[in-house]
Parts: C-alpha cells; structure tokens; sequence
C-alpha cells in the first residue's frame, strides 16, 4: 500500500541499468512466443521439471522439506500425502496448477487469495483462508540462537484494510498506464510482503501472485522455469533486499530501487535459461536425453542417479542410463563406482 500512495513509485528516480532491464525483458517476452511455437516435447518436459522444483523451493525457503523420492509422486497425484510438510506441498501444488491453467480468468482481489490460502492448508488440521488474527513480525535468527525483529509488518486490525487499499490502488496504477507493469507487479508483491497479511504463508503466497501477475502482463517463463527455485538460489540476496527497501516503509520513505533490481533481476534469469535450454535443443526427437545431460551441469560436482532423476521428472531411468553413457564416452563425466548407487563424476575442462 505505501509504495502506491500519493503516487509514491512514480516519484521513485530510475537509474540507466534498471531501464536496460526493462527493455531486455521486452525484447525476451517477444520472443518467447518463438520458442513455444516449437519443439512441444522440450517444452512438456521443461514445464513438468519446473512444476516440481517450483513446488519443492517454494516451500523449501519456509523451511518445509520433503524427501527427494516422495515429491514427485506428491506433484503427480500418485501418492498421498503423510505429513504436515507433505500437506503444505499438495496444498501449494494445487494453487499453483490452478494459476498455470487458469490464469487468464483470475482477477486479483482479497477473495482470490483467501481461497488460495484456504486452499493451500486444505490438507492440513489447520484452517486457512483468514488474515492474520494477531500481530507478527519478520524474525532474524542470529548465530548465538537470539531471535531479533527484522521489521514490524502491520497490524492484525488494519490488515483487512490496508489489503483493500492496497489492491484498489494497484489496479488503479495499472489501468492508469503511466508506469511500468512490471515495477508494477513487483512493488505490488513488495508491499504484500510488509503487510504481511497472514500469519503463516506469506512468502509462498507472495511468490503465488508473482507467477499470475507476471502471466497476465505476457511474461509465461515461469511455466517453463521455476521461478521459486531462482528465488532460492538467491534466498540471502532475497531477504536482504526485502530488507533494504522495507526500511522506513511504514512513513511512506523507502526505496524500491534494491527490490525492482533484485525482480527484474530474477525475471532476467529465468528468460536467459529458458532460452539456452530451448536454443541448444534443435530437435524434439532426443528432446528428454538432451534435458538430462543440461540437468546434469545443475548438479553438484558429484552426484548419483537418484540426484539426476529427482531434477528430472517424467525421463525414465533407461533415458537416463543413455545419457550417461553418452557423457562419459565424451570424456564429459566419469562413474567412481558400479550399481544404482554409483557415484558420478563431472570432468571440468
């Protein structure tokens, strides 16, 4: 809400790199159609690895893990889920499904995400779907085990409030087309993360209504990337942004540029990998080998078949087997052992 009142983001200067940003993603959000129009079985397999990774970080950031050989049977809908972890990770599966495949329908209100939290916990004994009931606060945990506060979001009474505004405010800003959609969406998701409008579940939300908006202004990577899991890799860079930008917030006196960098920046990311994965896959025929042996340059230095097969869901575990076996014949990776278990080597060089 603070960063659209009084008109807030449009008085916020832009520097030359951030501008360059913009433009680049443009030029990335036309291409993209190139790309989908082609190679179908490619981009099947991208988006079902993107799926399941984008599920298992979002909820990894929070803390929530499951074990490797359970999550895609849990994002399949072949296993059932046995934990309160399991449950989460259903949970945010469905919302996140329903965005992919219904996200030209959705328009963003306080309703739309209410369902999305009540439908993120529907596994669990607890019950979402509600705004926070007391206050909160974004906690640090500092190396001696203190816990201190990071920032103070607002209060359980305006909450309700501040989140009507802040939603009217944000279409008004769209509609009104003076500034760009995406410092739009990003200081949209900005604001919901001060709000803090849930007591638990905000960053996975927060990440939730990235992907639609993001969608809804022509930008599709992350059905093809995950987005989360770019997150993730970033997480220290992540909340120490949040941090920067949220500092004098709640006067209406903070300074977006760190958080627009750090959006831009991951949206950037994701439209390079994209690119290069499908770009270096000219056929569909050998389509999943080719994913395997990307996949493979993702991995730690050392690594074993289960490692390959969890980033890649959906390869079957012959396809798997021919790919390493046509690396290594590439003097490209090296077995240190024998069986299932074996471990792998990458040759630099």
């Amino acid at each position: 809400m603070r960063s659209f009142e009084h008109n807030y983001y449009l008085e916020t200067p832009i520097s030359h790199s951030l501008l360059i940003s913009v433009r680049t993603l443009g030029e990335f959000r036309g291409r993209q159609m190139l790309y989908t129009e082609q190679s179908p079985e490619v981009l099947e397999t991208l988006r079902r690895v993107a799926m399941v990774q984008s599920v298992e970080s979002s909820n990894r950031i929070e803390g929530i893990t499951v074990a490797p050989d359970r999550i895609g049977g849990l994002i399949s809908k072949k296993t059932k889920p046995l934990d309160r972890s399991e449950q989460e990770v259903v949970g945010y599966r469905d919302v996140l499904a329903s965005i992919h495949a219904n996200h030209a329908n959705m328009r963003l209100s306080t309703e739309l995400m209410l369902n999305w939290h009540q439908a993120m916990y529907q596994y669990t004994a607890e019950k979402g779907g509600k705004w926070k009931a007391k206050d909160n606060a974004i906690l640090e945990v500092r190396s001696d085990g203190r816990q201190v506060v990071r920032f103070q979001p607002v209060s359980a009474l305006a909450t309700p409030k501040f989140m009507a505004s802040l939603l009217k405010m944000f279409h008004k800003a769209m509609d009104d087309g003076k500034a760009e959609p995406l410092l739009l969406i990003a200081s949209l998701v900005f604001d919901f993360e001060c709000i803090h409008p849930f007591m638990d579940g905000n960053g996975r939300i927060g990440r939730l209504l990235t992907l639609l908006l993001l969608y809804q202004s022509g930008y599709e990577v992350g059905r093809y990337i995950s987005l989360e899991r770019i997150v993730e890799d970033s997480k220290e860079t992540y909340y120490e942004t949040l941090l920067k930008s949220s500092l004098d917030w709640h006067k209406g006196q903070h300074d977006l540029r760190p958080w627009w960098n750090y959006f831009l920046g991951i949206l950037t990311a994701a439209y390079k990998e994209f690119e290069s994965r499908v770009g270096t896959i000219t056929s569909a025929r050998g389509a999943k080998r080719e994913m395997v042996r990307a996949s493979i340059w993702r991995l730690p230095m050392r690594f074993t078949i289960s490692d390959l097969k969890r980033i890649c869901p959906g390869v079957s575990y012959p396809t798997l087997q021919r790919a390493l076996s046509d690396l290594r014949k590439e003097k490209k990776i090296k077995c240190l052992g024998r069986g299932p278990d074996a471990q792998w080597e990458r040759i630099e060089g």
